[in-house]
């Protein structure tokens, strides 16, 4: 097992994300309305991490969870904000506090759940499938003799002994098979999700376990020696949970759910992660985060200079990857280059040019970055601070010095980016705000710097969701 926990670290440590604030006593005191929704501008939910559903791949955020969430959070014109788990029953009680909107992840329908949360249409259809590891030298042996070697008949798992996720619907459905042959189903109960319990039938360290035959069989493309063809259940309807009061969201996702599941754009998606035979590639990749801990070729360096930084290792990548895709190559119209993108002028400060190895790119810009925190030393909020930051790094800290006198002029707070400072960023495309006598850096167009903030930090919350590692600062 030493070895499983080396390789399967990164899921073993994730965790659930939790509100800072003071949480409220009883489920009647809060409200996940679709007014309410809409008026705070984000849909918080709460989905698992698989090579399906979500995970990190070259550093950027894919899965075909994710990819839908995205389109709803579109659709209903809001952020979307993901929370991490794999424990179904906490995910009931997070939804049921209004801590979360939705519970976004391949659920069965049973009545049990019923009677916690509502249902959304199905999305999908799915039965449970037994797990099992073909003989070795499985393919020298006829198809035959193959068959007779596995379990086909439920009847046979009498006295053996499979190993599920605590808290899934494979559990309640294996007591009740075990009922239906009249005999005894030795069932361990584990922490571990579906896929790592699949990896660990492929390894042989343990005999069997039970999967959603959806995901079985994109994890069969993975593992070649295992067998998903044997069912243990019906098919079952799978679909999204809200709360039971939620009646207003239940409707609108149940609308837009008519509608998408019929699109081109669905289509693709399913296709994507279900019938894509890259899918495999990716999952064996040393940059699929789920299973390495790794997002680029240069995390070590990142994180070598991040702590001298005082910066989360993540947030540096998440900023590398907005820069140049972690392309060491890349350069760009205006002349930056490498893999922070470094100016002609700002590298030569810093003693690198375009022929500079990573190493000394990543020493340039993180030392550019720590200038830069100097010049907003006055800021003293430090996730606010790094929102500056990231501003001019990308724009340069003239036109982001600019937006913060606009904003003190008008009377908004010079040291808050939402809602302050990126507004009067975003008017110095404006001849009445770059003409103004406070401004001395005159035009800018504010739209990339605005999105560069918000796309580089949501990456980084998606980063901070898979790889939520102690010791990673």
């Amino acid at each position: 097992m030493k070895r499983l926990l080396l390789i399967l670290l990164p899921l073993m440590m994730l965790i659930v994300s939790c509100h800072n604030g003071k949480q409220n006593s009883t489920t009647d005191e809060v409200s996940n309305s679709l007014a309410d929704i809409k008026r705070k501008g984000k849909l918080i939910v709460i989905t698992d991490y698989s090579s399906t559903n979500y995970f990190i791949y070259r550093g950027q955020p894919l899965g075909y969870q994710y990819e839908m969430l995205q389109e709803l959070a579109n659709y209903l014109n809001v952020k979307l904000e993901l929370r991490v788990n794999s424990d179904l029953e906490k995910s009931f009680k997070l939804l049921n506090k209004g801590e979360v909107d939705l519970i976004a992840e391949n659920i069965t329908i049973t009545r049990e759940r019923k009677e916690k949360v509502n249902f959304t249409i199905p999305y999908a259809q799915s039965r449970q499938v037994l797990v099992q590891r073909k003989p070795e030298k499985w393919m020298a042996m006829s198809k035959k003799n193959l068959e007779a070697s596995l379990i086909r008949n439920p009847l046979d798992l009498a006295g053996k002994t499979i190993y599920v996720q605590r808290n899934s619907a494979h559990v309640a459905r294996l007591r009740h098979l075990s009922e239906e042959i009249g005999d005894t189903i030795h069932l361990v109960e584990v922490d571990e999700n579906a896929e790592q319990l699949i990896y660990l039938v492929s390894t042989g360290e343990i005999p069997y376990t039970v999967s959603d035959e959806i995901l079985a069989r994109v994890n069969q493309t993975y593992f070649d020696n295992i067998d998903v063809e044997t069912p243990v259940s019906f098919h079952q309807n799978m679909a999204w949970a809200v709360r039971k009061d939620a009646n207003e969201l239940l409707a609108e996702l149940n609308t837009w759910l008519e509608e998408f599941l019929q699109s081109k754009r669905f289509r693709n998606i399913y296709a994507r992660y279900f019938e894509n035979n890259k899918s495999a590639i990716i999952q064996s990749s040393d940059y699929y985060a789920i299973n390495t801990g790794k997002i680029s070729p240069y995390d070590d360096l990142i994180k070598h200079y991040s702590k001298k930084l005082g910066w989360d290792w993540r947030l540096l990548a998440s900023m590398i990857y907005q820069e140049s895709r972690f392309k060491n190559e890349a350069t760009s119209w205006a002349g930056a280059f490498g893999l922070m993108q470094l100016m002609p002028n700002t590298a030569q400060r810093y003693g690198v040019d375009i022929t500079s190895s990573p190493k000394e790119q990543i020493r340039a810009g993180t030392s550019f970055i720590a200038w830069l925190s100097k010049q907003f030393s006055d800021i003293t909020d430090e996730n606010e601070r790094i929102k500056f930051i990231l501003a001019a790094y990308n724009i340069g800290p003239g036109h982001v010095i600019d937006a913060r006198n606009l904003a003190r002029k008008n009377g908004a707070d010079p040291n808050i980016w939402e809602g302050s400072v990126e507004k009067y960023l975003l008017k110095k495309s404006d001849p009445v705000y770059y003409n103004d006598p406070v401004v001395k850096y005159g035009y800018c167009r504010g739209t990339e710097t605005y999105r560069y903030v918000i796309e580089v930090l949501e990456r980084y919350e998606h980063y901070k969701n898979i790889l939520n590692k102690p010791g990673d600062r």
